[in-house]
């Protein structure tokens, strides 16, 4: 990071309040001290884990503060949360718990968290359409699901030209109703977040039109296409590339594409996330790509926000991993985020530009 991390923590370290001394609550922050997630100890305003970089940045809500708003324990202990999506007229958060072939769902009223779906065919990312029908994302049965209002399930998709998909990863949704969704593989490269199997499809980016039908919207030039989200205007379509994954010599970025014609074209890079990579991304009203950040060192965890441009406006620091995030809420201002086996809230300066 340009900024002198040094500079910055002493600058910084005169607002953050006292440590907090309970074992089992404590994790560190972006100081490299303890801060106590129970609540009980008082955290200054301004949300001290907020470092803004760019005068521009507007989304900091000055008298709210981070959260940490579900951490189970024992058994109900989660692996690897990952695709956060807000149900508003549930009033609810769902998310993957992927290992643990599983879907949880936090209600807002009273922060009570129950598991929604057992057997989620290792579920990873989830988005709603333009009806509100929950779409997930399947790595184990490598299938795009509906949930329709009955609560029963529709395949939208498993195969292309006869072969199966190779794990669908995230999805977005456009305005015309079609659904676009990356199919990167993660799923099949071993048991923990499905099973190991060979690829019969290249790593894409698909398209499925209101009608059912699916085409390919994009193919190349990502290793791993990741995280998808549209611009608030759908002209523009970013999709993040996970390939460092695979090795430091492979991409961690965002590629910016332009939507034309029902697919995805003259892709360019929009930001770099080394050292780390980004996951799960959304945009806000304003333009600006929210981004989870992690798997770089300490430094890395948390959401960055970047200007249309691509310009980096500021950067949110978190305790754990960030793979992925939403905004939600009842005025869509509250930013959820799944961290490595926690889910965190904060309410920002900024209203999420899709449904979820």
């Amino acid at each position: 990071m340009e900024t002198s991390r040094r500079n910055f923590l002493a600058a910084a370290a005169a607002t953050v309040g006292t440590a907090a001394t309970t074992p089992l609550a404590l994790a560190a922050d972006k100081f490299g001290r303890d801060r106590d997630w129970t609540g009980d100890t008082t955290v200054t305003y301004p949300e001290p884990a907020w470092e803004v970089r760019d005068k521009r940045f507007t989304g900091v809500q000055g008298n709210a503060t981070l959260q940490r708003i579900w951490h189970g324990m024992g058994n109900d202990r989660a692996l690897w949360c990952e695709g956060p999506v807000w149900m508003g007229d549930w009033g609810s958060l769902i998310w993957s718990d992927i290992p643990n072939h599983r879907t949880l769902r936090w209600i807002e009223d009273d922060g009570h968290v129950s598991v929604f779906q057992t057997d989620s065919g290792y579920s990873n990312g989830h988005t709603r359409d333009n009806q509100g029908r929950l779409i997930a994302l399947e790595h184990d049965t490598r299938r795009v699901r509906r949930r329709e209002y009955d609560g029963t399930w529709t395949v939208l998709v498993d195969n292309f030209e006869g072969k199966k998909l190779n794990a669908p990863n995230d999805a977005a949704v456009h305005s015309d109703g079609s659904i676009w969704f990356t199919d990167p593989g993660y799923g099949i490269l071993g048991p923990y977040e499905g099973h190991k199997a060979a690829f019969e499809l290249p790593t894409r980016v698909y398209r499925i039109d209101p009608s059912g039908k699916t085409t390919v919207a994009a193919e190349g030039p990502m290793r791993r296409p990741n995280g998808i989200c549209f611009s608030p205007d759908f002209k523009r379509c970013y999709v993040v590339d996970t390939g460092a994954t695979d090795g430091p010599q492979y991409p961690a970025n965002i590629i910016v594409f332009d939507v034309v014609n029902n697919a995805l074209r003259g892709g360019k890079v929009f930001a770099d996330f080394k050292p780390g990579f980004t996951d799960g991304i959304r945009c806000d009203t304003d333009g600006n790509v929210w981004c989870g950040w992690g798997w770089g060192g300490v430094d890395t965890n948390g959401v960055r926000v970047h200007a249309p441009s691509g310009d980096l406006l500021a950067f949110l620091h978190t305790p754990e991993v960030i793979a992925n995030l939403c905004f939600g809420g009842t005025k869509r201002n509250r930013l959820f985020m799944t961290g490595s086996t926690s889910i965190y809230a904060l309410y920002v300066n900024a209203v999420g530009a899709a449904l979820s």
